[in-house]
């Protein structure tokens, strides 16, 4: 896909199938914006917006339909939302950071068809939730992970749970949702103050001195 394409299409499409099993898409839009010969920073900016709205539209679905509980979400967000404001924050140059979002984006679709071929240990009856102290490490680490490549984090999180058990299908597409919500919005001001950042910078190196 050459650049200056029309993305709303795909990207559309993108959002609609993912938010059919409460993710918010942000792998998929990098996929496309990587296609389109986006820059990183656009693209890593652009996927957390989507990804918030998104995110944002799912969360409120689940809600109005009574269907979230905040108790199987807190623990994996606890520690999830400052992760990722520190992984939005963190600066990885172009070649290094298409790399690595190779590497997520190749991981993430094997995650997703593990979760679809493998049944779900608490697919026929209700899961107990997870246990806080693992939850809060899992929260932390695919917060910062996603943050530092704008991946939003549901992705990783819903096989977690799926394979471990914490949760239903029904369920873990709830956490997810509101995880995506809560972890796209800290990566997206992460990530606006260190272009900031790296902007004051820039024009201070630039100023000359006499």
């Amino acid at each position: 896909m050459p650049p200056g394409s029309d993305l709303a299409a795909p990207l559309l499409a993108i959002a609609l199938i993912y938010a059919s099993v409460g993710q918010a898409g942000a792998s998929g839009y990098i996929a496309v914006m990587g296609l389109a010969g986006m820059t990183p920073a656009s693209m890593k900016v652009s996927a957390l917006a989507l990804n918030l709205v998104v995110g944002a539209i799912g969360t409120g679905q689940f809600l109005r339909a009574g269907r979230l509980s905040w108790r199987t979400v807190y623990p994996f967000a606890l520690l999830g939302f400052p992760f990722s404001l520190l992984g939005g924050a963190t600066y990885l140059p172009p070649h290094l950071f298409l790399p690595v979002v190779g590497v997520v984006l190749i991981l993430s679709a094997l995650l997703m068809a593990r979760s679809a071929w493998k049944p779900s240990l608490a697919s026929a009856r209700e899961a107990a939730p997870a246990p806080f102290i693992p939850a809060l490490v899992t929260g932390a680490v695919i917060g910062f992970v996603s943050g530092a490549t704008g991946t939003g984090g549901g992705v990783f999180l819903a096989p977690v749970i799926l394979a471990i058990g914490w949760g239903t299908a029904r369920q873990t597409a709830t956490i997810t949702a509101v995880y995506n919500l809560l972890n796209s919005g800290a990566a997206l001001l992460g990530a606006w103050h260190m272009w900031g950042m790296r902007r004051a910078n820039v024009q201070h190196c630039s100023i000359p001195t006499w």
